[in-house]
């Protein structure tokens, strides 16, 4: 995992160093001086896409840059392991109707983010059918907002958030048991492979 992470910074040190060069080469001719100024810093980062496949990012406010990351020893795109680690009913963390979570749901999500040891996570909202789909897609947007904010209190990293409203049902009927089990927030781990 050390040999991991150190290879990440050298190759992100190395982007970045590339970047800053291309861009002050361009900066010094007389062109650019007539029309701009650049001022700040350049900023780098790991992207990891739906399917876990990893990117390396660096953006200097002018232009952006993404490539894949490689394996060093197979030369294949490199993933990391996904799979849903936790979907949990919105009736246990949110009071009906609301994205404010109770006492127990946050005390809960942060013993489950602290504890799950995933490189990073997608969290993903869903609601029952029971409003109109405008309003059940904000619904589901801010209660991913919600666990998504009490994931990065506690230091780990979301790649994305996504509120799906009333679209991605796991279960049919026009009852309560069926609306219950489509309340609920799904988190996706991306774990490195062992």
């Amino acid at each position: 995992m050390v040999t991991f992470f150190t290879k990440l910074a050298a190759r992100t040190a190395a982007l970045t160093a590339a970047a800053a060069l291309g861009l002050a080469a361009w900066a010094g001719t007389a062109a650019a001086q007539d029309r701009i100024t650049v001022t700040g810093q350049i900023e780098w980062g790991v992207y990891v896409d739906m399917d876990g496949c990893m990117h390396w990012w660096a953006d200097g406010g002018l232009e952006g840059y993404m490539v894949t990351r490689f394996h060093p020893e197979t030369g294949r795109p490199y993933c990391l392991d996904r799979n849903t680690c936790m979907v949990e009913n919105t009736d246990t963390l949110f009071a009906t109707d609301s994205h404010t979570l109770t006492h127990s749901g946050r005390a809960r999500l942060e013993q489950f983010f602290r504890t799950a040891n995933a490189f990073s996570y997608a969290i993903y909202g869903h609601t029952d059918e029971r409003a109109s789909m405008e309003y059940n897609q904000a619904l589901s947007e801010r209660r991913a907002r919600s666990v998504a904010e009490v994931a990065r209190s506690v230091g780990a990293v979301v790649e994305r958030q996504i509120g799906f409203g009333e679209t991605r049902p796991v279960a049919q009927g026009h009852n309560e048991h069926a609306w219950r089990q489509n309340r609920r927030v799904e988190v996706v781990c991306y774990r490195l492979p062992e």
